[in-house]
Parts: C-alpha cells; sequence; structure tokens
C-alpha cells in the first residue's frame, strides 16, 4: 500500500495533482493549510482513500468542529496525523512525540513547518513531515506498507516526479 502525505498547499494544487498522478497513491493524507485543497482532490481522485486534519489557516476552510488530530490504522499502521500547530513544532516537536507515544503510534505524521523531515526516533517511531507541497518548488512523502510494517518512508520533491 502507498501513501502519499501533502501538507500546506496554501491553494497551489499544480504538485499535488502530479504527485497524485504519477505516485497512484491507496491513500493520501492531507496535514492542513488548505483543507478545501484536499476535498478537491477527494472530487478529482474518487478512488484514492482520503484522511485530512485541519490547519491554522482553516478556520473558514472547512467545516466548523473536524478532529484536529486523527490517529487510523491504515494498512496494520496506527499513524497519529496532525497539522502541528497545536503541538507548537516550529519551536519543538517533543509535545507531538509525546502524544503520538500516549496514543500508540507507529508513525506520526505533521506539517506546519514547511521543513520535510522523515527519520526514526530510537524507539522505533518515525516521524515525517511532507514539508510544503505549495511552496519551494513542493515536497511530499510516501510511504510504503507492505504485511503491515513500515517498508519505506521518504521524502519526494518535483524532481525526483520528473
Amino acid at each position: 500500500m502507498t501513501i502519499l502525505v501533502l501538507s500546506d498547499s496554501h491553494s497551489s494544487l499544480r504538485f499535488m495533482r502530479q504527485c497524485a498522478d504519477t505516485i497512484r497513491p491507496d491513500v493520501l493524507v492531507h496535514l492542513g493549510d488548505y483543507f478545501d485543497d484536499a476535498v478537491v482532490l477527494k472530487e478529482e481522485y474518487p478512488q484514492i482513500l482520503v484522511y485530512q486534519v485541519p490547519g491554522n489557516c482553516d478556520r473558514y476552510r472547512c467545516p466548523p468542529g473536524l478532529p484536529e488530530i486523527l490517529v487510523e490504522n491504515i494498512c496494520g499502521v496506527r499513524v497519529y496525523m496532525t497539522h502541528g500547530h497545536r503541538h507548537q513544532v516550529k519551536m519543538s516537536i517533543g509535545l507531538l512525540l509525546k502524544d503520538a507515544r500516549a496514543a500508540k503510534a507507529d508513525i506520526v505524521l505533521y506539517g506546519h513547518t514547511h521543513a520535510a523531515d522523515c527519520h526514526r526516533e530510537d524507539d522505533g517511531l518515525w516521524v515525517m513531515n511532507p514539508g510544503s507541497c505549495g511552496y519551494y518548488g513542493g515536497s511530499a512523502s510516501i510511504i510504503e506498507i507492505v504485511d503491515g510494517k513500515m517498508k519505506t518512508c521518504k521524502v519526494i520533491r518535483e524532481k525526483d516526479l520528473l
């Protein structure tokens, strides 16, 4: 199973569509800032299962009261999804990691900083920020899950899709 992770699109759909067309993911995760961009992709790619959370710029871009954190089992992997602004990730990811561990997550996905990152903590928790698919030429992340385990987790940029 292939998961495409996007964040901070800020109304820039071109790179998002390019990723969806090239990667052909089974699942798409949008981590906010602009929530309605993922709604457009949901309509354009109905075969892709979409998870999304609102970001700090989404107050008027999505229905009120949507959860800012989702924890879902996707193909046997427990995924913690949030934009990150409530965890103050621009200062430190410590609170984010604490909450993801409390939720017994295998991987934590967050955005907000526009800085792509993919690494594994010493305790085995995967941490991924896809960066911004709307700025700086665009970045996104891909997760491959095989037999209920993380096979690969990587950041991609527009040049990787050419």
